[in-house]
């Protein structure tokens, strides 16, 4: 017996979906007013949905993070378009994830992933797909999201998380590329010299001298990508080194993430 799809019906399955009304209507009409059937139909559209734009570009979305006792979680969400990384909908639908990723690990996550972006797939209309999702894990953590665009991550041995915070937000900012100066390998710093060595040919000065500039030169260029020697964004006359001394930390490591 065909069950009559009343408005009360329609408003139902819509507050279980979250898809539009016209939507809800047409999965009652073909289930006949059987709610789990509608809900069923509606999950293998939201399906057909997803598989018809996976060839199409995501190069939009949202960075969220999702903080809980000793564990942070960082969480890309892509999408088409930067209208729909802005929709309260799909930020909602990043948060949710990173969240169950937090409190229930990423393997959980991942396997209620698809249905849940499938129906804000269905419902908004545009490719939308998981990107990078990472746990982070210490005693001292602290992160920063610049717009959804940008996100850091800082884990401190020592120090606080507010400390920690202050860090990734001058990460965010200065983009350093190491964290010490014993991360460069001697590749780049041999690619670095022969860079100024190349600015300085021609030069008639003596060679001592052009041996200290060709130094300076290169002391300043990897000061200004590694993040202990940097100026720190707060407080211009410490570096990001002298305030962690200062503050008995140390960093164990740091996380950068951005979309664009």
């Amino acid at each position: 017996m065909t069950t009559q799809i009343t408005t009360e019906l329609i408003k139902e399955l819509r507050d279980a979906t979250s898809v539009s009304v016209m939507q809800c209507k047409k999965a009652l009409e073909e289930a006949e007013g059987d709610m789990e059937k509608a809900k069923m139909i509606l999950k293998n559209k939201s399906r057909d949905a997803a598989e018809k734009k996976a060839d199409r570009n995501a190069s939009e979305g949202i960075i969220v993070v999702a903080n809980g006792s000793g564990k942070t979680v960082l969480l890309t969400l892509h999408c088409e378009t930067d209208f729909v990384a802005r929709n309260e909908e799909f930020i909602k639908i990043a948060n949710e994830l990173a969240m169950i990723a937090l409190n229930d690990g990423i393997d959980a996550m991942n396997a209620k992933s698809a249905e849940i972006i499938g129906q804000i797939i269905q419902k908004i209309g545009e490719k939308i797909e998981l990107g990078k999702v990472e746990v982070i894990e210490g005693d001292v953590i602290g992160s920063y999201v610049h717009s959804g665009k940008k996100a850091v991550v800082v884990v401190l041995a020592g120090g606080t998380a507010e400390l920690a915070k202050d860090i990734a937000m001058h990460i965010a900012a200065m983009n350093p590329s190491y964290t010490t100066r014993n991360e460069i390998d001697a590749d780049t710093q041999a690619k670095a010299k022969e860079i100024f060595m190349k600015e300085l040919e021609g030069s008639d000065k003596p060679q001592e001298i052009k041996d200290k500039i060709l130094n300076g030169k290169i002391d300043t260029f990897f000061k200004e990508q590694t993040l202990v020697d940097q100026s720190f964004i707060k407080n211009p006359d410490m570096t990001v080194g002298a305030l962690l001394t200062q503050s008995k930390a140390s960093i164990n490591k740091f996380i950068k993430e951005s979309i664009g």
